[in-house]
Parts: C-alpha cells; structure tokens; sequence
C-alpha cells in the first residue's frame, strides 16, 4: 500500500470507530463476553460444558475451574482411565459422540471403526501435504480438511448418519494430518529432514500420533498415557469458546461438515484463542514434548 492511500486508511479508521459507550446503549455484544465477563449464553448442550466462575448477589466471582463431559465431571472420568491398554481418548470420545461410556463390545466396534480410517490415501499424501507444505501448521491442517471434502463420496450430505460417518473419518485421520502437516513444514521449509511412518492399527490415537511424530518411532508408556489424558482434557469446552462457535454459525447454514471444522481451525489459530498455544511451544521449541504437542494443536 502506498503512503498516500495508507493515510487515507489511517484516518477511516478514526472516522469509522465505534465508541465503546455505544455497545452499551443499544445492548450489543462485544464478542462472547457480557460487560461482567461473563459468558454470553448461544445455547442449549447436553455434551460439555466448563465453570470458571459462579454469581454471587449478582456479581462474578471466580471458582474453581470444573469440566463436566455428558453429566460426568471430568476428575471422576480420569480417575477410573485404565493405564493399559491406553484408549481414554477412544473411550471419551465415544462418551462425547454418543452419551454414554462404552461397554467393552462398543468400545471395540468403535475401535475398528477408527482403525479402518487410519490411513490416508496415497496421492492425498504426496499431492496435498508433502508438496504444499505451509509456514503455519494450523493452516495447512485447514486446507487439508478441505481436501478431504475432495476424496469424499458423498460430501454434502448433512444428515446426522452421514455426518458423524464424516466426523468418524476426520478423527481417525487428523494425527496423520497434523503430524505429515508438521513434518511437511520441518522438511521443505525448515531444512529438516523428512520421516514418514505409517499408522498403526495396533495403537491408539494417542499412541500413533506419538509414532508419527518421533524420528525412531519411540515413546514410552508415560508419554502416550499423558498425551492421551491431555486429548481427553481438550476433547471439547462446551458451544461458548471461539472455535466451537464458529462451528456452530457456518454449520447453521446446511454446509458440509469439512467446512465447519475448517472455519473452526481458522478461529482457534487466533492469537486470542487457541492461538496462545504457540507462544507456549515458542519457549520451549521441543515438538518431541508430547504435553505441549497436544496444547499445540489443541486436538478436539
């Protein structure tokens, strides 16, 4: 932009601005938040749901933080997480999509379920993450669910049997997504070297991304047993935070499902949002930490 059109921009900002007064007077909100800081009500959800604070004569004051996943609070769901085999995310997110908590028979169809979507198709591969690779990581994962729209059979139906099918793909898919997407990025841009390993049917989510991500291939137990509790912990904050808001308002118009996640992942890179994950990876720099891979990515 020129200097001269750039003065012009400089001084429709302050001919255009919006006082704050203003937002007042005519009872519009600003964002997601009431003037109090509480949260503004979008509505209704059986699914999950996040206190922070509680009214007392009126007044915010802040509390304990809580996280409760269809009724359950969640230090009553992690308490009773079996450490081997690790499948809490598998567990939970079949709590979150269905209701209830799996019974064993469940678990393992819901399991197979998964597995048979591990892998991604060859050329979306080579073709989509290996020779595009993106300097933002989060970007490419929302070109990459795009895509997905491309491979699909039957992409823009949004009956709730063909969306949770699609769901169902775009879970089972995304470590490999998030991690080629990654390793994509450490290759072409970074002058890194470039490791792919293949899913694995015999692990979990948990487990695999963990597989996918290391150069060897090797984690330990502790490792997959925390990323897989930290999955479970971001798995999802009830229908107020930004992202899932911005899934809620394209999803209202019918569109497809790889629409919604796409405009959902564009929301939570906002340096507001989900977007102060990268300042935590930033003091660190260690992709290898399985904590701050998930806080990173903030897997849901």
């Amino acid at each position: 932009m020129n200097d001269e059109l750039l003065r012009i921009f400089k001084q429709s900002e302050i001919d255009n601005e919006i006082r704050n007064e203003e937002y007042g007077k005519w009872g519009v909100k600003k964002g997601l938040r009431n003037e109090d800081n509480t949260g503004v009500l979008i509505g209704l959800t059986r699914i999950a749901d996040v206190i922070g604070y509680k009214m007392v004569d009126g007044k915010k004051e802040d509390d304990e933080g809580r996280l409760i996943y269809r009724g359950i609070p969640i230090n009553q769901i992690t308490d009773n997480l079996s450490e081997e085999p690790i499948q809490g995310f598998e567990e939970i997110s079949f709590l979150i999509l269905f209701g209830h908590l799996p019974n064993r028979e469940e678990l393992r169809i819901y399991k197979e379920e998964l597995k048979s979507h591990y892998e991604l198709p060859v050329e979306y591969l080579s073709m989509n993450i290996l020779s595009n690779p993106s300097m933002n990581v989060m970007n490419k994962i929302q070109r990459s669910l795009l895509m997905l729209y491309e491979i699909d059979d039957n992409p823009d139906d949004s009956s709730p049997e063909n969306t949770i099918r699609q769901g169902l793909n775009v879970i089972a898919k995304m470590p490999a997504i998030m991690v080629y997407a990654y390793q994509s990025k450490h290759h072409l841009l970074d002058g890194g070297s470039l490791i792919i390993h293949h899913m694995d049917l015999s692990r979990s989510i948990a487990e695999n991304i963990l597989l996918l991500l290391r150069p060897d291939g090797k984690y330990d137990k502790e490792e997959a047993w925390l990323l897989d509790l930290m999955l479970i912990l971001h798995m999802d904050h009830g229908a107020g935070n930004n992202s899932t808001f911005s899934n809620i308002v394209v999803s209202s118009t019918g569109t497809d499902l790889y629409s919604c996640l796409a405009a959902g992942v564009g929301s939570l890179k906002g340096p507001r949002h989900g977007g102060a994950n990268i300042k935590a990876f930033s003091i660190s720099g260690d992709f290898n930490n399985p904590l701050l891979l998930c806080v990173l990515f903030d897997i849901r």
